[in-house]
């Protein structure tokens, strides 16, 4: 199966000179883990998570409202484009301990792909499990 068939295709982004405190909201409102970060043309800047909005911005004591999110994004990315094959991209979560990775044509964003998408198609359960596994043995492995 190809990633085009289990990502989500609804895809709410912000701009670099938009506030952390938007996107703070955006990604409450829309029960978002990672935001893509899009110039006024569509093309993927970066992302960002509520992670970095803390991280980067409320425990450096800033004020989110004041601080642009391209101040905060994570601009080296992980990629996929619709055509791979989703057994690719959950190795590629694992490898990059991430859980969801923006999907790209063009530069521009076209659809998300999380671990939860293809959980729920069933077909990748197990390797998804495993995929969480290894990035949350890394996790408790930094702390």
């Amino acid at each position: 199966m190809q990633v085009k068939d289990m990502m989500c295709r609804h895809v709410v982004s912000i701009t670099p000179e938009e506030s952390a405190a938007l996107a703070a909201r955006l990604l409450t409102r829309h029960n978002l883990g990672l935001l893509p970060v899009c110039a006024q043309d569509g093309a993927l800047l970066g992302v960002v998570t509520d992670r970095d909005i803390v991280t980067r911005c409320v425990a450096a004591r800033e004020d989110p409202s004041r601080v642009p999110v391209g101040d905060i994004m994570t601009r080296e990315l992980e990629t996929l484009s619709p055509g791979e094959r989703c057994e690719e991209a959950l190795l590629r979560m694992s490898r990059h301990q991430v859980r969801r990775l923006p999907v790209t044509e063009g530069g521009r964003v076209v659809g998300m792909l999380s671990l939860g998408d293809l959980v729920r198609s069933r077909r990748y359960e197990a390797e998804a499990a495993r995929a969480l596994g290894d990035i949350s043995e890394n996790v408790v492995r930094r702390r």
